[in-house]
């Protein structure tokens, strides 16, 4: 099809379409066009990665605004919503206002009603239908990326319950679902009511195989000399082939350790290719990533890039995964060695994928588990870039003749497995049950029920019993917690239900944090147990949720509150150990060895928590006490200003997963402010410190200072080593002092004092005072903290 006869667009499309090289629709743009996808119609495209799936829903989104609407593009992933940002924005060129939203979850983004297209989240997309979005009702498009995760367990149910809410609010919305090849395409098609349009076909070649001995065997039957030499390891033999012929390598390894020893080998394999002019690029990418942090993990990183080699997991900060990104798509770094977190979505294609580990560790399964096939297949589909490969080839990796044989049946010659809603399992449906009612899609059962029956889930099962039996669990669970009241059948949000719900926190963690903070306020932390009894007597394991119900709380020796209780006396270790123990926080888990370490800290320190500490004979509940401890001291030495490259290396983890703790709290407490208003507690003081503390990792008197765009936990130090204390102190300061405490760096410098309000930033012919010294020695003056920007103060949960 010809781009000067698609229906419905915009008259600026053609000619953009043209001026991109595109003259005519691939097949599966072209089957969605004659579906009616740019007159308003439902459709769900499974097609291969690299078919053309994007523009399929600008086509629709781009139609849909043209005739007067609103669209919104649905991302799995933040570091996907910005990529489709940065797309999108090319039609800001012909009037449109495009907008994207991933965080802040108790905001209803009011500035989001004058855009024309929206890209966010699934989890911001439900905040925003809980807060009340008024724009919502306006969409008249709505486009779906990588609606095969509905299967998830973490993400799935959010889409799913998100999508329905959706359409029940816009009768006529249009709503386009994309996704790569999926095994039950018809499924989801029947669901959304929508058209299908299923294709295999792919711009350019995908060849599949498996590498075994010397020689690729392809799935049609031939093979491909492809020797190994020497010592080399198959997947070194591999990228020197793919380097002889000009092309890049995608590699995917079951482990974060994995992927960095697998890049550092490489490295050695790919160095004698660069040209000199490459490697003097690569160098100074090398030392981009060496500021983004101070760890072992930038500089094993910014090693390999020099090499031209790389790795990729969520380990990494955003900057450190950006870069890496950036400089693959660049033909700079010629290998990435990655988990599966960079098959999903981000667009990385090369010339070859190499799925080395189809196997990884599963916790259910007792140890290792064969990758499915639908995202062994995603993977596949990274290899063979459109317009710089003539082919691509997915290689598997087999030890023997026989696993040759597996793999093509396994997976070469497999189709995916159909996608199933997992939307019928307590954990799931217990935050959408409250978000349901208290955003008043449902005021009764029956009425829950109904809406229930719009979900996948349902048009998937038989069995609605299933589904109501759990529906009825979780009722029970939000009314003895105090979330819900139940009356005659009909259904209400309490107040604080309401709260919780716009706070967009699982209702178990709300509950967690109100039990905590309650058991603080009656001071009898240290001689009751949660059910009332001693603290220090054998505990039953409670017949319920594992931990005190509010309602339990509220019926305990006169429900009273201590008002003596001074918030001075809460720790900050109490508070982040608080928050650590909710289902919202990803704990970091006990290691050979550390049990016994942080008993001896819990009895040193049990004081500080909030709430009975359970018995030790509660095996998994001591153990989860024990592993939120963890957590809860590496926000602590974050909070006290411990390195970062300290802090990686003391609880074995990255510079990401750091960040994704600290935001993750930020979030927690801040919504533990929320919860201690609503609950009558004289505690959000010392939540408010503690959780501005851990954002910007500072000790309590620097938290004025760091609060200074720009500032952060490193410069604020400096700073008041200097003798400037505080935000008015520096908005008066001496700019040759502020020059020299920020080591001369004159810009710096200027965009701290403006960001002060210092009448007179300006560095021009300032000189660092020579009596100004400070003893912060950290190497570079990077300041991860201060680069977070407004919307992206918080952790997505569950983000890779």
């Amino acid at each position: 099809m010809d781009v000067a006869d698609l229906p419905g667009v915009p008259e600026w499309l053609p000619d953009h379409l043209r001026d991109d090289g595109i003259e005519e629709l691939y097949p599966p743009q072209a089957e969605a066009v004659e579906a009616g996808v740019t007159e308003g119609e439902n459709l769900v495209a499974s097609i291969p990665t690299a078919s053309g799936k994007t523009l399929i829903a600008e086509l629709a989104m781009l139609s849909s605004v043209a005739r007067g609407g609103k669209a919104l593009y649905i991302v799995p992933l933040r570091a996907l919503a910005s990529e489709k940002q940065a797309d999108f924005e090319e039609f800001e060129q012909y009037g449109l206002d495009i907008g994207v939203s991933t965080g802040n979850y108790e905001s209803e983004g009011g500035w989001l009603a004058d855009k024309d297209i929206v890209v966010a989240t699934s989890e911001k997309v439900d905040s925003l239908v809980r807060n009340d979005a008024p724009w919502i009702e306006d969409l008249t498009c709505v486009v779906t990326d990588e609606v095969h995760l509905v299967d998830d367990g973490e993400r799935g149910p959010t889409l799913e319950v998100t999508l329905a809410k959706l359409r029940r609010l816009n009768p006529d919305l249009q709503t386009v679902a994309l996704s790569a090849t999926i095994g039950n395409a018809e499924a989801l098609a029947t669901w959304l009511d929508a058209g299908l349009v299923d294709s295999d076909w792919r711009p350019i070649d995908l060849q599949k195989g498996v590498h075994y001995g010397q020689a690729l065997h392809l799935e049609d039957g031939s093979q491909q000399r492809l020797s190994v030499q020497n010592n080399e390891k198959q997947t070194a033999a591999i990228v020197r082939d793919t380097l002889e012929d000009d092309g890049s390598t995608l590699v995917f390894v079951n482990s974060r350790r994995n992927a960095e020893a697998a890049a550092g080998r490489l490295a050695n394999t790919v160095r004698p290719h660069l040209t000199a002019e490459e490697r003097d690029q690569l160098a100074d990418i090398a030392e981009e990533i060496r500021d983004v942090s101070d760890t072992e993990t930038s500089d094993d990183l910014a090693d390999a890039v020099a090499d031209g080699a790389a790795f990729h997991h969520a380990g990494l900060s955003r900057g450190h995964r950006e870069l890496v990104e950036d400089a693959f798509r660049d033909r700079l770094v010629k290998v990435v060695c990655a988990t599966p977190t960079l098959a999903a979505g981000v667009n990385t294609p090369s010339r070859r994928v190499v799925v080395r580990d189809w196997r990884r560790y599963d916790g259910s399964a007792g140890g290792m588990a064969p990758l499915s096939v639908l995202e062994v297949h995603q993977m596949m589909g990274r290899a063979g870039r459109p317009g710089l490969d003539p082919y691509g080839e997915a290689v598997l990796i087999a030890s023997s003749h026989d696993e040759v044989d597996e793999l093509f049946e396994r997976y070469v010659w497999a189709d995916p497995e159909p996608v199933r809603s997992k939307l019928a399992a307590e954990p799931a449906l217990r935050t959408h049950i409250l978000a349901t009612v208290a955003s008043g899609f449902a005021r009764s059962r029956s009425g829950l029920l109904e809406f229930l029956e719009q979900t996948l889930y349902a048009s998937q099962t038989d069995d609605s019993g299933q589904l109501e039996r759990v529906v009825d669990d979780v009722l029970t669970y939000l009314q003895r917690n105090d979330f819900l009241e139940i009356e005659a059948g009909e259904l209400d949000a309490t107040s604080l239900g309401h709260t919780v719900s716009r706070l967009y926190l699982d209702p178990m963690s709300a509950a967690e944090i109100v039990d905590g903070l309650r058991d603080w306020g009656r001071g009898a932390s240290d001689s009751t147990s949660a059910s009332g009894s001693p603290a220090d007597a054998p505990a039953e394991p409670p017949a319920d949720s594992g931990f005190t119900t509010a309602s339990e709380l509220a019926e305990g020796a006169d429900g009273s509150v201590d008002a003596d209780a001074d918030p001075d006396d809460i720790s900050a270790l109490g508070l982040y150990h608080l928050v650590s123990r909710t289902p919202d926080m990803y704990q970091l888990y006990l290691r050979s060895g550390d049990r016994e370490e942080y008993e001896m800290e819990l009895f040193e320190r049990e004081e500080e928590l909030l709430g009975p500490t359970p018995s030790e004979f509660e095996e998994g509940r001591f153990e989860d006490w024990l592993s939120a401890l963890k957590t809860a001291r590496l926000l602590e030495d974050w909070a006290t200003e411990v390195d970062e490259a300290t802090i990686t290396e003391r609880y074995g983890v990255g510079p990401g997963d750091i960040r994704g703790k600290v935001e993750t709290a930020q979030w927690l407490l801040g919504a533990a402010e929320s919860l201690a208003s609503e609950a009558d507690l004289d505690a959000a003081r010392a939540i408010s410190e503690a959780r501005i503390r851990v954002e910007h990792g500072v000790r309590e008197e620097l938290v004025d200072l760091a609060g200074v765009r720009g500032v952060g936990r490193k410069r604020a130090r400096r700073l008041f080593q200097a003798g400037i204390t505080d935000r008015a102190q520096l908005r008066d300061a001496d700019k040759a002092v502020v020059l020299a405490a920020l080591r001369g760096r004159r810009k710096t410098a200027e965009n701290v004092l403006e960001n002060a309000g210092h009448r007179d930033p300006s560095m021009e012919g300032v000189e660092p005072a020579p009596d100004v010294e400070v003893d912060l020695d950290d190497g570079a003056d990077t300041d991860t903290n201060a680069e977070t920007t407004a919307n992206e103060d918080q952790s997505s949960l569950g983000d890779f």
